[in-house]
């Protein structure tokens, strides 16, 4: 499983520190640009709710590695794109692969953290951002060496593959609702896969709406400030503080860092103080990153700011997911699906809505939305269970 967090982790990254020079190639302002980017959530929207399904039918482990073989098929595609439209679908693609990739590894993930009997999900992301980091780093330096893009991004997408490839054979085996022997027990066609694909989500929708949305909105609310790294860390940095093109890379890579930080501790912290104590604490310390983001004189400052973000942020995706994935009732990659679902509704509105207020007044107000939405995940995020592995 860790394989495929740490390549998840990479795909998109590779791409983040090349925004800058497709955005100047493309011609394209700010609004252009967030809603090109803006592609990747839309096209998890599109197709991300089919991953329970294809989970229920063909195992949570194949579901993800199929899904990552396939996004990565999307990166030779946006680096060759020689126009706007062509690089929005491409990055619908790379999003719908990633959507379905995503919550098939968390429900996988989550039957490995059932057999250990302890939140583990954190540093399964941990991993994840490890890869996040690697692939900005390296997408960084291949921007400043000069490496041509469609060079770099498919000598990724061949490697990447060739790891998913190799990971798949030590996967979990057999259907996923056997770590779950009470739902089983009540829900006896979901135990033997006989609930119809599209019935098993619509189940999990009406077996607990209000807990899904609830659950939901800490991993969207997070996804908008890691989004803001991801999509306008380098632009702020490069276009607003005038920083050198390997500095305007290291907005992403240091939310990145202390992402793997928030979430090594973030297990041990949850076992100890409880998922919502730390999930809140940590969306409060996510707003004084954005806050130094926003008010940031120099690059150093904003930097830093987006480490912190990053660090606060770290346990929101995870824990959302592993709530979702544990409502008794619904199956776990349903759950999950459809949490994961609603979270990208963040991924999709952010950027182009951080772009429009960033052409009417500047980029620095554009994040001071984020800011907001990292106060707002400081108020919900008592809604989480404090035992992230019960039902």
């Amino acid at each position: 499983m860790a394989v495929l967090f740490i390549v998840n982790g990479v795909t998109f990254a590779s791409v983040v520190p090349w925004l800058p020079a497709i955005k100047d190639q493309l011609l394209l302002r700010n609004t252009g640009l967030g809603l090109g980017w803006a592609a990747g959530p839309l096209g998890g929207l599109a197709v991300g709710i089919a991953a329970g399904p294809l989970a229920a039918r063909f195992g949570s482990g194949r579901t993800a590695t199929r899904g990552a073989l396939l996004g990565l098929l999307s990166l030779p595609a946006v680096a060759v794109a020689p126009t706007w439209s062509a690089f929005a679908i491409s990055v619908f693609l790379l999003g719908a692969a990633d959507a379905v990739t995503d919550a098939a590894m968390n429900a996988h993930g989550l039957l490995v953290q059932r057999r250990y009997g302890r939140s583990i999900i954190n540093s399964f992301h941990a991993q994840w951002s490890v890869g996040a980091v690697g692939g900005g780093l390296l997408g960084a330096g291949a921007v400043a060496l000069g490496v041509p893009r469609v060079l770099h991004l498919s000598g990724m997408a061949v490697v990447l593959a060739a790891a998913v490839a190799l990971a798949a054979r030590w996967q979990l085996r057999g259907p996923d609702h056997i770590e779950r022997p009470p739902v089983a027990d009540r829900h006896p066609a979901a135990s033997t896969g006989a609930v119809h694909a599209s019935r098993g989500v619509r189940q999990a929708v009406r077996t607990a709406p209000w807990l899904l949305l609830g659950f939901a909105s800490l991993p969207m609310l997070g996804g908008v400030v890691e989004d803001s790294a991801a999509s306008w860390a380098a632009v702020y940095l490069r276009d607003t503080l005038g920083a050198a093109a390997f500095v305007a890379g290291l907005g992403f890579v240091a939310a990145q860092t202390m992402m793997v930080v928030g979430r090594v501790i973030g297990d041990r912290l949850v076992d100890r103080f409880g998922a919502g104590r730390i999930a809140r604490s940590g969306s409060l310390l996510a707003a004084v990153g954005m806050l130094a983001v926003v008010a940031g004189p120099v690059p150093l400052v904003v930097v830093a700011g987006f480490g912190l973000a990053g660090l606060g942020v770290a346990t929101l995706f995870p824990l959302g997911l592993a709530a979702a994935g544990a409502i008794p009732g619904v199956r776990t990659a349903d759950g999950v699906a459809v949490a994961s679902w609603l979270a990208r509704l963040g991924f999709l509105v952010a950027p182009p809505l951080v772009g429009v207020v960033a052409d009417a007044a500047s980029l620095r107000w554009g994040l001071a939305l984020v800011l907001g939405c990292a106060l707002i995940a400081a108020v919900l995020s008592g809604r989480l269970p404090d035992d992230p592995t019960s039902e």
